[in-house]
């Protein structure tokens, strides 16, 4: 059987249409790719862009849309709400069908040398296809941001893995991996205080004592005056969205704060859905393979 590979970059443009749209054509445009689905965020001026075909496809693709978000994408102009590092800030491959995690690091490293060398973006390898321990975990990649990561690449611990210990000078630099499944999962607060948000967060990341496989900030939706916890769930099945969000929604209670919403960002494992209707609904052996209609079409 063919093998299928997912691919999730994040273009740092969330605001102007134009740009999202050329940079968003380059995946409509390649063969043996599909774009399932690309969703805009103007506080976090961020877009996340969803597509899955052939290792061949996927490589194309990646390629194409480096190429042009550094044509359009100037990040000294660049503000949001969203940490970021290049104009593609990070660009992950993950294994659907028939395809291996070992396929998809030997993929990203592909992809990676192609990126610094055709769309001049210095490229580091990170999670499973980091070069060192030190180098998996995307936010220790990232941090210093665009503005600091200039001085960031002269240490040798931070030397990009392609294109030079230098940055792209309007573009910056990109991280390309291979990784299991990610949820973009956010959690909106009937606030406008975003040190509540920030508190949630702290508590239920992984980094400060919290939950397995979970990264979390807090920020300020500005156009809906209301705080935000904004979630990455990096592995589903350790650390459900229901135990996030209950965690979440006890925290910001003391503050006298609801949860007003959920967003989830870009696409995720329907596994993860089941298991939060088998949560709340309390459904006694659930057993989705059996009980839903549309796993039977499947």
């Amino acid at each position: 059987m063919a093998k299928i590979i997912e691919s999730v970059p994040n273009i740092s443009e969330g605001r102007n249409q134009e740009v999202i749209e050329a940079c968003v054509d380059q995946i409509r445009n390649t063969p043996g790719c599909t774009l399932l689905n690309y969703s805009s965020d103007e506080d976090h001026n961020r877009t996340v862009i969803t597509y899955m075909g052939s290792p061949e496809g996927c490589e194309e693709a990646s390629v194409k849309l480096a190429k042009k978000a550094v044509e359009l994408i100037d990040l000294t102009k660049h503000e949001g709400g969203h940490p970021r590092m290049g104009c593609v800030d990070v660009m992950p491959f993950i294994p659907i069908k028939e395809a291996t995690t070992e396929e998809c690091i030997e993929l990203s490293k592909r992809v990676g040398q192609r990126v610094a060398e055709e769309a001049d973006l210095p490229v580091f390898l990170y999670e499973d296809s980091a070069t060192a321990p030190h180098r998996q975990n995307l936010a220790k990649i990232r941090k210093g941001q665009f503005e600091g990561m200039a001085e960031k690449v002269q240490d040798p611990d931070w030397i990009p893995d392609f294109g030079g210990q230098r940055i792209h000078p309007t573009g910056g630099c990109v991280a390309v991996g291979a990784r299991p499944p990610l949820i973009a999962f956010n959690i909106n607060l009937a606030t406008d205080d975003v040190e509540i948000a920030k508190k949630c967060a702290t508590i239920i990341r992984e980094a400060k004592g919290g939950f397995k496989c979970v990264k979390a900030m807090g920020l300020l939706l500005e156009d809906r005056n209301i705080a935000q916890v904004s979630i990455n769930m990096t592995n589903f099945n350790i650390t459900p969205l229901h135990r996030v969000l209950e965690q979440v929604r006890r925290d910001a209670a003391r503050y006298g704060v609801n949860v007003i919403g959920t967003e989830v960002i870009g696409l995720a494992p329907m596994q993860a859905f089941f298991d939060a209707a088998e949560y709340y609904l309390q459904i006694e052996d659930f057993q989705p393979d059996v009980q839903v209609i549309e796993n039977h079409l499947l």
